[in-house]
C-alpha cells in the first residue's frame, strides 16, 4: 500500500483528535501573543543606512558624535500683526518652563527671523536622540500651556523627536483603522463565498490566529534583527491575504467532496491531498521568493522578509492543523446558519455555468486569446519603463500630522532649519586644523550656490579624539526635490574634492536625509538584477520539483512575470504623475519609494502562486482522467475559478485598504499588490494561463508524462453537503 502524503497523515491525526489538535494550536498562538510583552525593537537610522551617507551616520555613532535632538518653537503672529514683545514674553515663558524638565537639557535664547515676522526658541533634549521621540511628551505639554496664555500668537513646534512621535501616533492609527476594516470586509465576501456565517468565520478566524502568532514571534526575532517600523503592518496584510485563502482552499475542497458523497474524514482527507498539497506549495514558493530579500544585505528588506515568512508559515501550519480539526468537530455545522439568498446561490456546489461560457471563446481561439492578453499587459507595463526610485522623507508624510505642518512654517522663516547634508570628515588627529580650514573653504563655497541656505554659520564638531569632523550645510529646498538631490551630488562631485579633498589621508562622507535616499534608491538598483534572478530561479524548482514539469515551471515564471510588470506599470501611471492625488489623498514626488518595489516583486511572485498552483493542479487533475488538455483546462479552471475569485476578492479589498491609509509607502503598496492579484486572477488564470496551457497541449507536463487516473464512480451530488454527510457511509 502507497504511503499517505504527509499533508493527509497530519490531516487524518487532527480530525481524529481535534480537541488536542486545537488546544495545543491555541497553547501556541497564546504564547506567541504572550511574547509580544517583550515589545518590538525598533531599528536606528544608522542600522538602516547604505553607502556613503550609511558611512557617514556610523561613523558619528562610533564616535558618539550623533548630535542631540532639537526642538524649533516658532513664535509668529496668528493671523494679525506680529506683536514683538508679546512674543519675547511667550519665548521666555517656555524657556523658563522648559528647562525645568528632566527631558531638557538647554534652551537657546530666542532668534528673530530675517523679516523679523517671528522668533525661534530652540530646545534641546537631553538623553539618547534615538529615543527622544518617546520623552517628549512633556515639552509638547509645555508648549500647549504656553499657547494657551497667549492666544493672539500663534506657537509651533517642529524637531526630530516630535515629528517622529506624530508619525508613530499616525502609523498606529492607521494599523488600527487596517485592522479594523479588513476584519468585517474580509467576513462579509466569505459570507458571500460559503453562504454559511461558521464557514465564514473559520477562514477568517485562522487569519487573525495566524497574524496574531507572527507578531509574537517576530517580537523575539525583532531583538536581534530591529524592526524599520514597517514590519507589523506587513504582517497584517500578508496574514490576512495568505490566512483566509489557504483555509478558503482547503475549506471549499472539504465541501465539494462532502457534496459528492464521501464522509466527513474523507473529505477532509481528499482535501488534505489535493488543497493541501497545493496550499504547501504556494506557501513554500512565498518563503523562498521572500529568502531571496536576504541578498539584498539591508535591514529593510531583511526584516520585511522575515515577518512574511514568520506569517506564512504560520498560516500554512494552521491551515494543515487546527483546520482539519475544526472541519471534523463542527460536522455539519460549518454550514450553520445559513444565510437565505447567498445559500441558494453559493452554498450548493451546484455546476459553474459562467466559468465555461467564459472560456469558450478562449478555448476556441487561443492564440489570438493569448496575443491580445500579452499585448494588453505589456501596454500596462509601459510605464515602468521610466521608474523613478526615492526614500519616503520628511515631505512624503501627511500634513495633518500637526508637527509636520509645523516643520513647513519653521523652515519657511528659517530655511536652514530645513534640510541639511552632514559632511563627516575623517582624518589623522595631526590633520585636524588643515581639515578644520577646508570646511570653512567648504561652507563659503556652498554659499556661492543657490543650492544651498543662505547665512549659515555651521558649528563644526570634532571627536574627543581629533579625528572626525562634521558640519551640516543646509538646503532650502525640501527633501523630495531635483534641487536637494543636486545640492548632494555638488557637494560629492565638485565641492568636497576641490576642498577637504586636498587634505591628504582624509576621507569625506556626506550623510543626512537626501543622500541617504539617493545611496539607498542605488543600493536596490544594483541588488534588484540578484534578487529577481534568485526568485527565478527558486521559483522554478518548486514549480520543477512540485509538477514534475520544465514547462509548467517555465510557464509559471512567464505568466508571473507578465502580471508583475503590469502592476509596476499602472503603480507608476498612479503615482509618479499628479492625476490621481486627490482620488488617493497623496502628493506625488515623482518616484515610487525606494523599497516598494523589490519588496513588491518577490511579494507578488509569491502571492501568484497561490492561485497558479492551485489552478494548474486542477487542471492536471482533471487531464488525469483521460480527457483532452482542452477539456482538462476548462474543467479545471471553472472547478477552481469560484475559490480563486473569492480568495482574489479577499486579497484585493484587503490591499485596497492599505492603499487608503495615510503613509505614502503603503498606499503605494497596498495598490500596487491589488492591482496585480487583479490582474493575475482576471487576465492571467482566467485568460491568458488556460490559452497558452490549451496551445502547449501534452506538453504542458514535458518532459515527464502524466499518468491517467483509473476512473472511479462517484456518487450523484445533491447540492446540499449537509446531506450527502448524511447519506455517507462511515469511513473505513
Amino acid at each position: 500500500m502507497r504511503k499517505r502524503p504527509v499533508t493527509v497523515r497530519i490531516a487524518r491525526w487532527s480530525a481524529k483528535r481535534p480537541w488536542t489538535a486545537i488546544g495545543l494550536w491555541t497553547l501556541f498562538v497564546a504564547a506567541c501573543l504572550g511574547a509580544m510583552s517583550m515589545g518590538f525593537t525598533m531599528a536606528t537610522p544608522t542600522e538602516i543606512g547604505q553607502g556613503e551617507s550609511g558611512r557617514a551616520a556610523q561613523t558619528l555613532d562610533d564616535k558618539s558624535m550623533v548630535p542631540a535632538t532639537v526642538e524649533n518653537i516658532l513664535i509668529s503672529a496668528d493671523g494679525g500683526t506680529f506683536d514683538r514683545a508679546a512674543a519675547t514674553r511667550a519665548a521666555t515663558a517656555v524657556r523658563d518652563s522648559a528647562r525645568g524638565l528632566a527631558e531638557v537639557e538647554s534652551v537657546g535664547e530666542p532668534i528673530p527671523a530675517r523679516d523679523g515676522s517671528s522668533l525661534l526658541v530652540p530646545v534641546t533634549m537631553s538623553g539618547d536622540p534615538v529615543t527622544a521621540d518617546q520623552r517628549i511628551q512633556p515639552v509638547l505639554d509645555v508648549v500647549e500651556k504656553v499657547r494657551a496664555d497667549f492666544p493672539a500668537l500663534r506657537i509651533d513646534q517642529a524637531g526630530a523627536a516630535s515629528i517622529q512621535a506624530g508619525i508613530n501616533d499616525q502609523l498606529g492609527a492607521d494599523f488600527v483603522k487596517a485592522e479594523v476594516l479588513s476584519i468585517p470586509v474580509t467576513l462579509i465576501i466569505m459570507m458571500v463565498a460559503f453562504g454559511a456565517i461558521i464557514a465564514a468565520g473559520v477562514p477568517v478566524l485562522l487569519a487573525l490566529t495566524s497574524v496574531g502568532a507572527a507578531m509574537g514571534l517576530w517580537a523575539i526575532c525583532s531583538q536581534v534583527m530591529p524592526d524599520p517600523g514597517q514590519v507589523p503592518n506587513m504582517i497584517l496584510l500578508m496574514g490576512m491575504a495568505v490566512g483566509v485563502d489557504y483555509s478558503l482552499f482547503y475549506l471549499k475542497r472539504a465541501r465539494q467532496e462532502r457534496a459528492r458523497g464521501a464522509g466527513p474524514i474523507d473529505a477532509i482527507e481528499i482535501a488534505a491531498a489535493t488543497s493541501g498539497h497545493s496550499v504547501v506549495v504556494s506557501g513554500l514558493a512565498v518563503i523562498v521568493s521572500m529568502a531571496a530579500l536576504y541578498l539584498s544585505n539591508d535591514l529593510i528588506f531583511s526584516s520585511l522578509a522575515t515577518g512574511s515568512i514568520l506569517v506564512v508559515a504560520v498560516a500554512v501550519v494552521g491551515s494543515l492543523t487546527v483546520l482539519p480539526a475544526l472541519l471534523a468537530k463542527l460536522g455539519r455545522w460549518i454550514d450553520k446558519p445559513r444565510v437565505p439568498i447567498l445559500w441558494r446561490l453559493n452554498g450548493r456546489n451546484s455546476e459553474p455555468r459562467l466559468w465555461p461560457a467564459l472560456l469558450r471563446p478562449v478555448l476556441r481561439h487561443p492564440a489570438i486569446t493569448l496575443v491580445l492578453s500579452v499585448a494588453a499587459l505589456l501596454a500596462m507595463a509601459f510605464p515602468a519603463l521610466d521608474l523613478q526610485l526615492k526614500s519616503a522623507d520628511i515631505d512624503d508624510y501627511p500634513r495633518s500630522i500637526p508637527a509636520l505642518a509645523a516643520y513647513d512654517r519653521v523652515t519657511a522663516a528659517f530655511p536652514a532649519k530645513g534640510t541639511s547634508h552632514e559632511v563627516v570628515v575623517t582624518a589623522g588627529a595631526g590633520d585636524a586644523s588643515a581639515v578644520e580650514a577646508a570646511l570653512v573653504r567648504l561652507t563659503d563655497r556652498a554659499q556661492d550656490s543657490d543650492l544651498f541656505a543662505p547665512e549659515q554659520d555651521p558649528q563644526p564638531r570634532t571627536s574627543a579624539d581629533g579625528t572626525v569632523h562634521v558640519i551640516n550645510l543646509a538646503t532650502p529646498y525640501p527633501a523630495n526635490t531635483a534641487e536637494a538631490e543636486r545640492s548632494v551630488r555638488l557637494l560629492r562631485d565638485e565641492l568636497i574634492p576641490a576642498t577637504v579633498g586636498q587634505v591628504g589621508g582624509a576621507r569625506t562622507d556626506v550623510g543626512g536625509e537626501v543622500a541617504n535616499s539617493i545611496d539607498y534608491s542605488a543600493n536596490v538598483a544594483e541588488k534588484l538584477p540578484w534578487v529577481v534572478g534568485l526568485v527565478l530561479l527558486l521559483t522554478f524548482i518548486v514549480m520543477i520539483v512540485s509538477f514534475r514539469s520544465v514547462v509548467v515551471g517555465l510557464v509559471a515564471l512567464l505568466v508571473n512575470l507578465l502580471s508583475a510588470a503590469a502592476a509596476f506599470g499602472l503603480l507608476v501611471a498612479i503615482f509618479q504623475n499628479e492625476w490621481a492625488e486627490g482620488i488617493l489623498d497623496f502628493q506625488s514626488n515623482g518616484a515610487i519609494v525606494s523599497w516598494i518595489p523589490l519588496f513588491l516583486f518577490v511579494v507578488l511572485f509569491g502571492l501568484s502562486m497561490d492561485y497558479h498552483v492551485f489552478v494548474v493542479s486542477s487542471i492536471k487533475e482533471a487531464a488525469q482522467t483521460g480527457v483532452s488538455i482542452r477539456q482538462a483546462v476548462s474543467e479545471g479552471i471553472s472547478r477552481s475559478a469560484g475559490i480563486v475569485t473569492s480568495a482574489a476578492i479577499v486579497m484585493v479589498s484587503v490591499f485596497a485598504i492599505f492603499a487608503t491609509l495615510s503613509l505614502i509607502e503603503f498606499k503605494q503598496l497596498g495598490l500596487g499588490l491589488a492591482l496585480a492579484v487583479l490582474l493575475d486572477a482576471l487576465v492571467i488564470r482566467g485568460i491568458a494561463l488556460p490559452a497558452l496551457m490549451t496551445l502547449l497541449g501534452r506538453g504542458n507536463w514535458w518532459p515527464g508524462k502524466l499518468p491517467v487516473a483509473p476512473a472511479e464512480p462517484a456518487a450523484a451530488p445533491s447540492g446540499d453537503p449537509v446531506d450527502e454527510q448524511k447519506k455517507a457511509p462511515a469511513p473505513a
